[in-house]
């Protein structure tokens, strides 16, 4: 396989290698971490995943952060800036485009999500926070497949001479390409959006039958 792409002049496309880039913040306390990596329980507005990312521009960094819902892997807020406080922005977001949710909601993160004002925010709006193990990957590995999907089939592919350019595509590439658009092998071949509403007529049937 390797020769005859050599032959054809075709070069696949990988992730660049991993770094660890998390830096935990010791001093605030988070409960145990009781999802233990079962993050879809079968319905939406159950489990939201955050994490932040690095992207880089010709102008310095951008950072992302977001945040998906686990059953439906939409994700259902982010935001993009050049500073890193920015995983309240991206839940105030997510709780804008859900509107009423369950009593509780777990939001589960890795330990770069700062700090104690995010905790604060989340108890407020009843929201539990959760954490994995510091430098341990698969602790937010829904979190991490999706930047890794947004650098590797988007990011990495193109330059970014300035962080407006960069802001607004990423922006478009997440509401357009991958929420409504691109197609989940988990979802039975949907996007997200179509997902969400099958996942909405179902509920409306059963509650009819009911």
């Amino acid at each position: 396989m390797a020769s005859t792409m050599r032959r054809l002049g075709l070069v696949g496309i990988s992730p660049k290698r991993w770094r660890t880039t998390t830096v935990s913040q010791t001093e605030d306390a988070y409960p145990v971490d009781v999802i233990k990596r079962q993050w879809d329980t079968g319905a939406l507005n159950q489990v939201w995943l955050g994490d932040i990312t690095y992207l880089r521009t010709w102008e310095g960094w951008l950072y992302l952060a977001t945040v998906i819902d686990a059953h439906s892997r939409r994700a259902i807020g982010w935001a993009i800036a050049d500073r890193t406080d920015l995983i309240k922005t991206a839940l105030v977001m997510a709780m804008a485009l859900r509107g009423e949710r369950p009593e509780q909601v777990i939001f589960h993160s890795d330990r770069v999500t700062p700090s104690a004002q995010i905790t604060a925010f989340a108890k407020q709006h009843r929201i539990t926070r959760l954490m994995g193990y510091t430098g341990v990957c698969w602790d937010n590995a829904m979190a991490e497949s999706f930047f890794a999907t947004l650098k590797t089939e988007f990011y990495h592919r193109r330059v970014w001479p300035s962080k407006n350019k960069a802001s607004k595509e990423v922006g478009a590439w997440i509401e357009d390409r991958y929420n409504r658009r691109r197609r989940h092998t988990s979802l039975s071949q949907v996007s997200p959006v179509d997902f969400e509403l099958q996942y909405s007529n179902q509920n409306a049937v059963f509650a009819e039958a009911a």
